[in-house]
């Protein structure tokens, strides 16, 4: 398949979610991205992996970032791609997360040719399996370079609307212990799973913390995931474990979330078993103070964790901006609005510099 950059992103949109490209098998669709980017003559291409670089080297005075997964979740009887006249919605696996992205990176590749700014479009592999294998990850570890900037976008879907920064994640083992009895002289024993009783009840009474940071208020969230417990039907349980999500504010560290938490749960056993940082909004840059007011000056708080963070990480603040409503990612229905890609098409390229 070639694609066409410069003709309608819709139909763009379409041919990329039309190339199969589940987490892992990202080969055929990032062959087909190299090959279209390649002869652009005002762009550098780099690969490494299943991840295509394409960057601009104009000596301007900024450089932002443009960055979009290649990968979908596995497919759920969602593909072909279908596209509702009637609507204006289109239909299929990554529609919405995030090909409809994707295809607006690579028309500015190819359409913004004298841009205001210096440009990096990152079209990267594995964002929707585990941290090793995920480009951007492997790109800041191995090629850092090829990331630095004064600003990022990400083009996860965030219904064409500014969602700054991203709140960070961890997740946690709060354990019980007692002893096993048979459950006809429970008296023997000590029930571990009713032990547990009393980390839910911290959990009810938690109140959570609002912080505003840039002027959005963010939300915390502390919340029982899993519960884990149980020998037999007939046996008291010696072990329970509370598996607990907590979502913070990206103003927090990863080292104070877990501060927060094992105070929390003083008491009992906790076991930290997965991090991940928040990325601050940095609504303050020149750079992202020009886009917010490109986009109309809306802007939202990122309750979720996306690879904004990545960036936060190398000291390159980043927003989302995509088309798509994020609450269909993942879903059978997946679906985005042909509107929100051409509108986020036309943003960008108006505040790149290219022509309207």
């Amino acid at each position: 398949m070639q694609l066409d950059l410069t003709g309608d992103v819709v139909t763009l949109t379409r041919q990329l979610v039309d190339i199969e490209s589940v987490s892992r098998d990202e080969q055929a669709i990032a062959d087909v991205v190299e090959a279209a980017l390649t002869p652009l003559t005002h762009l550098t291409v780099t690969r490494l992996g299943n991840t295509v670089v394409a960057r601009t080297d104009l000596g301007l005075g900024e450089r932002v970032v443009i960055a979009g997964h290649l990968d979908t979740v596995p497919l759920n009887d969602n593909l072909p791609s279908r596209l509702d006249e009637a609507t204006g919605l289109l239909h299929g696996l990554g529609t919405c997360d995030m090909k409809g992205g994707d295809a607006v990176i690579l028309q500015l590749a190819a359409t913004v040719t004298a841009p205001n700014r210096d440009l990096t479009f990152v079209l990267y592999e594995g964002e929707e399996i585990d941290a090793e294998y995920n480009g951007l990850h492997l790109l800041s570890q191995r090629h850092p370079e090829l990331l630095a900037a004064d600003f990022a976008i990400l083009m996860e879907p965030s219904n064409a609307v500014v969602e700054a920064g991203c709140q960070g994640t961890l997740r946690v083992d709060v354990r019980t212990t007692g002893e096993r009895a048979h459950s006809a002289r429970s008296w023997k024993g000590v029930n571990a799973i009713h032990k547990a009783a009393e980390i839910l009840a911290r959990l009810n009474s938690y109140e959570a913390r609002l912080p505003v940071i840039d002027g959005l208020e963010y939300h915390e969230g502390l919340n029982a995931v899993f519960v884990r417990g149980g020998v037999a039907g007939n046996v008291l349980p010696d072990e329970c474990v509370v598996e607990v999500n907590f979502r913070f504010a990206p103003d927090r560290s990863e080292a104070e979330a877990e501060a927060f938490v094992r105070e929390f749960f003083e008491g009992f056993e906790v076991t930290l078993t997965d991090t991940s940082p928040g990325a601050l909004p940095g609504l303050d840059r020149p750079a992202a103070k020009a886009f917010i007011e490109a986009v109309g000056g809306e802007v939202n708080p990122k309750f979720g964790w996306t690879d904004v963070a990545r960036f936060t990480a190398l000291g390159v603040p980043a927003v989302n901006f995509g088309p798509g409503d994020p609450m269909l990612a993942h879903k059978q229905e997946e679906h985005v609005a042909v509107d929100q890609i051409r509108s986020c098409a036309r943003v960008l390229t108006d505040w790149l510099g290219g022509a309207s």
